[in-house]
């Protein structure tokens, strides 16, 4: 990986996935190889992008960290000479007839970087004709780590979907020094059209880091629909590219000198005081009733 310009050029991926295994490991992988042929050197996949279906149905593929989707990926990090990002897939547990919503972070030389299983769980009730009930944790168990790990290019925090709207998770990363968030992702359309991009935002925001998004996109899983839109944004919270609603590749230059100076000209990190408040914080979040 060059970075002699502190530049990382990354591809986000959006997929429209389905519960068919096969065609979702082809369709990541030509999408991997078009992002290379682009000059990327990391690649992030979305949620759920080997096997897509509503929440609370059966996953039939579930498969321990060295299976199948985790493998194909790690061969293909190896041959291209790249990062990725396995958005998730989902992960056996041994004693569990539920699975962990599992991402991975492949490095250049195909091995885990990072494991990361999600930890808050999509268990909503929304309206019918958009999603209607949704319990995920009738076939996930939660997580229960907060990961990051570090690369090349700066340390990574790593997350799924339903946990971009705790934001202590990320202040966490911010903590652990982390310059890059992946927020792979399946918004559903109506809680993507309200709260997609604020999210996001804020995230980068507030923690000045870039956030890498990819997500899956439009009605033709017969399952799901899911809004689409995967992103790139920047610690100012500029948004570098964005997705429509069909499959597509983002291809975009996250300059980490320009990271730099965002921190530089607002040093809002080293400003927190929350922590050396001690108590008083902590009546303040938690006030008697």
């Amino acid at each position: 990986m060059d970075l002699t310009h502190n530049v990382v050029r990354v591809g986000v991926i959006q997929l429209s996935s389905t519960d068919n295994v096969a065609d979702n490991l082809d369709a990541a992988e030509r999408a991997i190889r078009e992002s290379v042929s682009l000059g990327a050197s990391f690649v992030a996949l979305p949620e759920n992008f080997a096997f897509l279906r509503r929440e609370g149905q059966p996953i039939p593929c579930a498969q321990p960290l060295d299976g199948e989707i985790p493998t194909r990926l790690r061969a293909l990090a190896r041959e291209l000479g790249i990062w990725i990002l396995g958005g998730t897939f989902p992960e056996r547990i041994s004693d569990d007839q539920r699975v962990h919503n599992t991402s991975i972070l492949i490095d250049d030389q195909g091995s885990l970087a990072a494991v990361y299983r999600k930890i808050h769980l999509f268990d909503v009730d929304l309206d019918p004709e958009q999603g209607g009930c949704c319990r995920e944790s009738n076939t996930v168990a939660p997580g229960s780590e907060i990961v990051t790990a570090s690369t090349p290019f700066g340390v990574i925090g790593l997350s799924i979907c339903y946990d971009l709207r705790f934001p202590e998770l990320y202040r966490a990363f911010a903590k652990r020094g982390a310059s890059w968030i992946t927020a792979a992702s399946a918004f559903l359309p109506e809680t993507g059209r309200a709260h997609w991009k604020p999210l996001l935002q804020a995230r980068a925001i507030e923690n000045q880091a870039f956030v890498l998004a990819p997500a899956q996109c439009g009605p033709r899983n017969p399952y799901r629909a899911t809004y689409g839109h995967s992103m790139v944004i920047d610690a100012w919270g500029r948004i570098l590219a964005e997705a429509g609603d069909d499959p597509e590749c983002l291809i975009v230059d996250c300059d980490l000198a320009e990271l730099a100076r965002i921190r530089t000209r607002l040093p809002s990190l080293k400003h927190r005081r929350l922590e050396s408040l001690g108590s008083s914080a902590q009546d303040c979040a938690n006030p008697r009733r």
